[in-house]
């Protein structure tokens, strides 16, 4: 088994996810776990759009930690079938995380995901996780417990901060405990399945969700036409990605005046994705409007919806 360790007998491995209303941390949460950058992550609510998954190795487990979009009250086609994603990825893992914020009240978006998870939690654990502790006081911690615990009853209830790496490690245990035993399902060292193209997507969409109007974020998607070394030179990746909007209007706010706007994602982009793949990449972007393409099943299957 080339690429695999050698692993004790009673070595776990499986998969866990993390779920949640949008903005609850879930991608932080998946970084910090895995140590590494693998999902993206924004201010903006609905950022993840994949099932990403992350492989934390360690001497007694593999744990694969799927970070799913956050479950939500769909406006759009393209809404449907991001909680579609959700439900169809909680009833494949070994153990669920459920995700609420600690610097927000536990709400009715919370109840309604949680009365979706109780029909899973018969045969799935679940575990109870309050995350950004390091955005709230102490006795919010405490009143974000008390309220999260009231909802059902979870296997464990755990706070932590990815930010600050509080009690992460404790979790890790939390859901390891969790697993089946069996051997590793991925090699050592591998961090993530996703295609390179795919993270190099959402590291685009990454920069340009900085600092757009609010109305915008969710009308950005990004594919990468072609990733191909530089004729010549073994140190450079030529990566040409096209950034899809819903309107005109949307386009030149995207560019900025000048290009402005476009510059300053690129150059963004561009150093996350050279600290991904390790190499310097010159990176060519265009922007183009796809009218609706949240509400058009033919645009969405074009842009691996």
């Amino acid at each position: 088994m080339t690429g695999f360790a050698q692993v004790p007998d009673d070595h776990r491995s499986g998969f866990a996810c993390f779920v949640g209303r949008p903005n609850a941390g879930k991608s932080t949460l998946t970084n910090a776990l895995i140590g590494s950058k693998i999902a993206i992550t924004s201010s903006r609510p609905q950022t993840t759009r994949h099932a990403i998954r992350g492989i934390l190795h360690r001497a007694d487990a593999q744990l694969v930690v799927v970070d799913t979009p956050g479950l939500h009250k769909p406006r759009t086609l393209l809404g449907s079938r991001l909680n579609d994603l959700v439900r169809e990825t909680w009833a494949e893992v070994d153990v669920i995380g459920f995700c609420v914020p600690a610097d927000v009240p536990v709400g009715r978006g919370d109840e309604f995901i949680v009365n979706e998870l109780k029909s899973v939690a018969g045969r799935t654990p679940v575990i109870g996780v309050v995350t950004k502790t390091d955005l709230a006081k102490p006795e919010q911690v405490v009143q974000r417990l008390t309220e999260l615990s009231g909802l059902m009853d979870f296997v464990e209830v755990v706070p932590v901060s990815a930010v600050d790496g509080f009690q992460v490690e404790l979790l890790s245990d939390l859901l390891v405990a969790r697993l089946p035993e069996g051997p590793p399902l991925y090699p050592d060292g591998e961090l993530t399945d996703e295609p390179e193209e795919t993270l190099v997507a959402e590291l685009i969409r990454e920069a340009a969700l900085e600092g757009v109007r609010d109305e915008l974020p969710h009308s950005i998607a990004v594919v990468v036409q072609e990733m191909i070394p530089r004729e010549g030179r073994d140190d450079m990746l030529d990566v040409h990605a096209t950034v899809y909007v819903e309107r005109q209007s949307q386009k030149g706010i995207v560019i900025g005046k000048g290009g402005e706007r476009l510059r300053a994602v690129g150059t963004a982009a561009r150093r996350q994705i050279e600290a991904l793949l390790g190499t310097r990449i010159y990176l060519d972007l265009h922007v183009t409007v796809a009218k609706d393409w949240q509400r058009d099943p033919r645009q969405l299957r074009k842009l691996g919806f």
